[in-house]
């Protein structure tokens, strides 16, 4: 397992290097969006509309945060079960999405499209959403705002630290045998 400090966007050659178990520390810009989110990205989509951010490269964080206190750009950021965005996430991993953030399992399908046009799945730590959210340094709704929490947000992050669990070329953290052993 290796450590890594990347800047968003991502590009092909930094999501080939990553692997199953690697630390990641992501710096610059993601995105938020949960399945209300994700049902209208992809319904722009398939009415031919531009999407409220540019897919390519990006990075997704499954994440309805708090409300922010004073002097904070956001208030709790933890991850939101990542299988409720499966149906949608192929087709966003088409559109060139690289990194999606989240906690849990993926479908056999999301990690399928992953492998041709590289994209990454990595997990945020559950249950820390109040340290998460002290690597968000900026936080601005761009889209569906209506939607509360759930609005897709453009976030400024730094040093976000997070762990690969699926990477392109197949590998799965949840499938190691010693985890598979713990888990029991």
């Amino acid at each position: 397992m290796a450590e890594y400090h990347l800047t968003t966007p991502l590009s092909d050659a930094d999501v080939e290097k990553l692997r199953a178990g690697d630390v990641v520390h992501l710096t610059g810009i993601i995105h938020t969006g949960r399945d209300a989110a994700h049902k209208r990205l992809v319904e722009a989509l398939d009415a031919g509309e531009p999407l409220p951010f540019d897919p390519k490269g990006a990075v997704i964080y499954y994440v309805g945060p708090s409300p922010a206190r004073p002097g904070y750009a956001i208030g709790a950021a933890g991850p939101t079960t990542s299988y409720r965005m499966d149906s949608f996430a192929p087709r966003l991993i088409a559109e060139g999405l690289k990194g999606m953030i989240g906690k849990g399992m993926r479908a056999p399908e999301v990690k399928a499209a992953m492998a041709e046009p590289k994209a990454v799945y990595f997990g945020a730590t559950g249950g820390a959403g109040a340290l998460l959210g002290l690597r968000i340094k900026k936080a601005t709704v761009i889209a569906y705002e209506d939607l509360g929490p759930e609005a897709v947000r453009e976030l400024t992050v730094e040093d976000f630290p997070v762990l690969v669990i699926n990477d392109c070329h197949g590998g799965d953290l949840y499938a190691v045998p010693e985890l598979e052993a713990a888990l029991g």
